[in-house]
Parts: C-alpha cells; structure tokens; sequence
C-alpha cells in the first residue's frame, strides 16, 4: 500500500507540472462552456428564487469538467506516440499508480476551472453558497476522477488510433450533457426523455451541484449526487487500471 501511494504521488506530480508551468491551459477546455454562459445564459428567464444563474452557472461547472475529463486522454495517447508512455510501463513504477495518479491530477484543473466560472459570474448576479460551493468542488473533483480515468482507459483501447478515440469521446459527449439537464429542464420532457436522464449517472451530479451552490447540502439530491460521483469514480479506477495492466 505504502508503494502505491508513494508511486500515484510521483505520477501525480509528473501529471501536474506541466499545468503549474503553463496555468493558462485551463481556459482551453473552458472555452465552450464559456460560450454557453455567455451566449446561452441570458435566453433564460429568471427562476422563482433569484437570477437565472443560481440554476445555469452549476451546469456549466459540470459541463467545464465534462470537457476537460473527456478529452485528457488524448494526451496520454500523445504520450504513447512519442514513446514517453512505453518508458512509464519499464519503470518500477507500480501500473495501477499510473492511472490513479493521473486521474487524482484531474481534481486540480477542474477545480480551479469551477473557482474560474464562479469568479466570472459574480458580477453577473451568481451568489453561491460558501459551505455549499466547497462541498460543490469535493463532488465534481471525486466525479472527474472517474472521467479522467475512464479517458485515459478510452486512450488505451483506442492505442495510436486518434480518431476512434476522438468518435468515441464525441458521440458519448453531447448526449450525456444533454440528458443531464444542463442547459434546459426536463422535468417537464416527455418520458422517455426522462426515463434515459433517469440512467445518465451526470443528471444527479448536476442535480447535487444546484442544490450545494444554492445552500441545501441536506438535500435528497445531493445524496444522490454524492453516491453517482464515488460510483463513477470507482467504476472509472477499476476500468482503468484493468486497461493499464493490459497495455
């Protein structure tokens, strides 16, 4: 045990340092959620409760960590073009600690895209809840563990092929963002549309989201929340780890 965490923290600060040398790539994968924030957002009326945004601005947090999750694979499939991944597996380095290790650096550029959008969107009229907002990043930091992992599992299988990685990651994409509720509610879709929200494990988290930001962390819907983001992140570590013994 002492080997694996001493191992997944050596990956983890190998994953990190190229985003400490260069902070600014986080706004990369932001800047389609950016868009819908800016282009998408005022279309919606205000809610009951406040600006429109005590709703919209959760959703775009977890759309911000949907894209990014989904797509950092592709830089392990860079490293297995250059050689630099085939060197990670003759290291003494244990092969589970390379894919927790780089699916623990997921929680860094996620989190601070979330403090990013929130910043942004206070002059705007957002006012999240503090406590909330710190449970908030907890949730979508264990989810995007399990994204990233099952990314890099996605790299793996795809091996030097970029674009049926790219296919996959894309078809996957855009359902999954839009049965969860992100832009529009489908409380009231009909219910076949409901019935699949109902199997999208994304749905309660952005669900979880709304309600720690808007300051009900006693909420059904976090509790749903919280069990969908450990499901998926341990789903994603087991994934992942098979497909690094394997390569």
């Amino acid at each position: 045990m002492t080997t694996l965490v001493a191992d997944t923290a050596i990956v983890f600060t190998r994953e990190l340092r190229p985003l400490l040398r260069n902070p600014f790539s986080l706004v990369f994968s932001m800047v389609q959620p950016l868009f819908f924030l800016a282009l998408y957002g005022p279309l919606l009326p205000d809610t009951p409760g406040g600006s429109a945004l005590q709703w919209f601005v959760p959703g775009i947090i977890v759309m911000s960590c949907l894209f990014a999750g989904s797509t950092t694979g592709s830089n392990l499939q860079y490293e297995m073009q250059t050689g630099a991944h085939e060197r990670m597996l003759v290291s003494p380095l244990g092969r589970p600690a390379l894919i927790v290790g780089r699916a623990l650096k997921e929680i860094v550029p996620v989190a601070g895209q979330a403090l990013l959008i929130v910043a942004i969107t206070l002059p705007f009229g957002f006012r999240p809840d503090p406590v909330g907002m710190v449970l908030g990043l907890l949730l979508i930091g264990t989810f995007s563990v399990g994204l990233g992992a099952l990314s890099y599992a996605l790299a793996l299988a795809s091996k030097n092929q970029e674009w049926l990685f790219w296919t996959v990651q894309q078809t996957l994409l855009f359902p999954l963002l839009l049965l969860a509720g992100m832009l529009l509610p489908i409380e009231d879709g009909p219910g076949w549309l409901r019935t699949l929200a109902a199997f999208n494990p994304l749905t309660y988290v952005v669900d979880a989201e709304r309600a720690l930001f808007n300051g009900e962390p006693a909420s059904a819907a976090v509790a749903q929340g919280a069990v969908a983001a450990v499901a998926v992140a341990l789903g994603g570590l087991w994934v992942g780890i098979r497909a690094m013994h394997r390569a």
